[in-house]
């Protein structure tokens, strides 16, 4: 397991977040990169908001779920800071709040799309469809993963976003995000 970890400036922290459509593997992957790389991972909001709610969610919640997410992104951005750490791993970001706004309603609020914009991660990993769905009582779109697939990629693409696609089993796609994740790290400027 490498660590990557020393001080550095506020400004070298790598953020690398997982995103793509339901049950793709974001969460397990996720996990497993964070334990490999030895370094902190900002879990999913929505999920958490979700299961609180115990009902379906509806236009009025985006707002409360963006809030919630840029506060958790904000408190473990500060912790890795705060460890020296040089990379950050989170379990999506705003960019799934904007898809799944369009997607379900639509539209999105500008204030969403505008602080996605302005918090674009240095880098995402889009996992492909091509994992099984899992149905797990709050994934409620497996016969529409086409369709959420392509309006992340496209999202992404829109919001200038730059990300790797990922695919194939499990192992493959651990080995696949461990080497984009490591060519991201060469790339930036020390």
């Amino acid at each position: 397991m490498e660590e990557i970890r020393h001080p550095r400036a506020p400004d070298d922290l790598t953020r690398i977040v997982l995103t793509g459509s339901e049950s793709v593997g974001k969460t397990t992957l996720a996990a497993l990169l964070a334990t490999h790389f030895g370094v902190l991972l900002v879990p999913e909001f929505v999920r958490d908001y979700a299961a609180a709610k115990g009902a379906a969610l509806d236009f009025r919640d985006h707002g409360p779920i963006a809030k919630g997410h840029m506060a958790r992104e904000d408190e473990f951005v500060a912790r890795a800071r705060d460890r020296g750490d040089l990379l950050l791993l989170q379990d999506t970001d705003l960019v799934s709040t904007v898809v799944y706004c369009h997607h379900y309603f639509g539209r999105c609020p500008a204030f969403i799309e505008e602080a996605a914009i302005a918090r674009l991660a240095s880098h995402y990993l889009l996992l492909d469809i091509d994992a099984p769905w899992v149905a797990d009582g709050i994934r409620d779109r497996g016969d529409r993963r086409e369709e959420l697939q392509t309006l992340f990629a496209d999202t992404l693409a829109r919001l200038g976003a730059s990300f790797t696609p990922i695919q194939g089993d499990w192992n493959s796609r651990f080995t696949q995000s461990v080497s984009a994740i490591e060519s991201i790290r060469r790339r930036e400027p020390t």
